[in-house]
Formats: C-alpha cells, sequence, structure tokens
C-alpha cells in the first residue's frame, strides 16, 4: 500500500493519518469529538477496552465535582477526640481503614487526622495515648471543587485524604486520593472491598427475568443457575461478559453466551455495573 494514499477506516473516506493530525493540529474542538476519535480507535484495534476507559476517564474527571464522587457524611468512619485507647483500637481494626477524622464534641468541629501508622509509633514509644498529640492537618474544601484540581492539591501537598464541608461550614463528606483515581482507572479494589459486595447479588425479575450485579462471582452465578461457565480466566461475571463483547458495551448492548441472554442494564465509562440476564427456557430452576 502507498504511503502516498493511506486507506480509508470507513468514516468519511479519512485515514487514521488524517485523524491523527486532526488531533494533534487541534481541528477537535471539543471533548466528545476527541472521545469519538479515541472510540473509532478502540473499534479499529488500536485500543483497548481498558486503555479507552482510562483515558476518558482522564479526559472527563475534570467536568466531576468532589459531591459526585465523595463518600457521604453518614458513611464517614471517624474518631471522637476524647475516646479511649480501646475505643480507638476497635474502629481501627474493623474498619480496615488506615486513616481518621478525628473531631470534638461536635461532629462538625474536625481537629484533624489520625494515621494509624502514628497510632503504631505511640504503641513503640508506651505511655498513654493523648490523642489530640498526634494528630495531622486535615484538608478541608467544598464540595464544588473539581476533581482535577484536587487531583493536583492531593500530589503537591503530598496527601491522600480531605474533608469536604457544605456552604454552611459543616462536614458533608470525605474524598481520598483512590476515590479520584478510581473516576480515571476504575475500581480499584483491596482486600476490605469484598466485605463490601451487596448482600443481593442475583434477584428475580418478572417473567423470568434475572437482575445480576457484575461483580458477582462466576462460581456464585454457575451455583445460582446451575451453569458451568469457566472461571479460569474471569472472577466476575461482568469481566466474563464484557470480554465476550470485545469491548466495554453500553447499557442496552446483549448477547448470547451458553443458551444465556446476557443485557447490559446499567454501565459506566469503565465497567459493567448490572447485567439483566434470561436463562435457556430448558434450564432447570435456579437455586
Amino acid at each position: 500500500m502507498s504511503e502516498d494514499t493511506p486507506s480509508s477506516n470507513g468514516s468519511g473516506g479519512r485515514s487514521w493519518l488524517d485523524r491523527i493530525a486532526s488531533v494533534l493540529s487541534g481541528e477537535l474542538r471539543s471533548r466528545d469529538q476527541l472521545i469519538e476519535e479515541l472510540r473509532a480507535a478502540r473499534d479499529n484495534g488500536m485500543l483497548d477496552a481498558d486503555t479507552l476507559g482510562m483515558l476518558e476517564g482522564a479526559i472527563t474527571v475534570s467536568e466531576k465535582r468532589v459531591e459526585d464522587v465523595m463518600v457521604p457524611r453518614p458513611r464517614i468512619v471517624a474518631i471522637a477526640a476524647d475516646s479511649s485507647l480501646e475505643q480507638v483500637m476497635s474502629t481501627v481494626v474493623e474498619s480496615g481503614h488506615s486513616r481518621f477524622p478525628v473531631h470534638g464534641d461536635d461532629p462538625d468541629e474536625i481537629l484533624g487526622m489520625l494515621h494509624a501508622k502514628d497510632l503504631l509509633r505511640h504503641f513503640a514509644r508506651g505511655g498513654d495515648l493523648q490523642l489530640k498529640q498526634i494528630l495531622r492537618p486535615l484538608e478541608l474544601i467544598p464540595e464544588s471543587k473539581r476533581l482535577n484540581e484536587l487531583l493536583k492539591d492531593f500530589r503537591i501537598r503530598r496527601q491522600h485524604l480531605a474533608l469536604v464541608v457544605d456552604e454552611y461550614g459543616g462536614v458533608a463528606g470525605l474524598i481520598t486520593i483512590e476515590d479520584v483515581l478510581e473516576e480515571i482507572v476504575g475500581e480499584i479494589d483491596d482486600e476490605h472491598d469484598a466485605e463490601d459486595l451487596p448482600e443481593v447479588q442475583i434477584s428475580e425479575g418478572d417473567d423470568g427475568l434475572f437482575f445480576v450485579q457484575a461483580l458477582t462471582p462466576i462460581e456464585s452465578f454457575n451455583e445460582h443457575f446451575s451453569s458451568n461457565f469457566p472461571d479460569d480466566e474471569f472472577d466476575t461475571i461482568g469481566g466474563m461478559v464484557t470480554q465476550a463483547f470485545g469491548h466495554l458495551p453500553e447499557s442496552g448492548e446483549a448477547l448470547e453466551l451458553g443458551g444465556f441472554q446476557f443485557e447490559v442494564a446499567k454501565a459506566d465509562q469503565r465497567k459493567v455495573v448490572i447485567l439483566h440476564v434470561r436463562p435457556p427456557l430448558t434450564d432447570v430452576e435456579p437455586a
């Protein structure tokens, strides 16, 4: 093939060379146009689904604000400044976290942050626990702060956590650097995330349709439906279905696997969240 006549990719007769040049020259004037070109690159095999998801996350993260991804106030694990050593240790061990906001008599009176590492240092030195003496400063930020600005602040200040306050100065939530990064690279699992999985991962709807959380382990899916999908390559039903699509599917896309009808009921820019599943009519009743 001649370099003077690069092949068309089917999009208006423009070659990939032309389209890359348009990106570099600034011809694209919006994020939507850029994302469209990146999705076309995925469809042409130049990007895989994971890479596309991260690029889209990086592009759109500046459009999101702290209030969109923060941990809301009712879910914050905080410690009262007058807590006993036993109470503090119980909270640290049971939560599995490493950083904790510490408040005074008023829960909105934030005194600082306790790092579990500082608690260990205290044990090494011995003596009575003086919680206020080992607190670190805790940044307070507004709900309206953009995520890209917050990520920059986290990097510059070498911080991992900030407390979110509302317009009245009360505690609205909490956000970590992991929360921001997950908007770019997708879910970051740790050993405690398994404990946060929804208790009901498979539920039955009307007319033989099932609602299945994408994070449902394939083993659990097989047990429920008496199916035999392999779990040597993927752990979750969502991972298996995404691989079968060959790209990151959007809501409404459907396919058939092993006699099962899978339809994406909910998905974001990086992962499938909920599936509609219709088992084969010949299958036995689920457990």
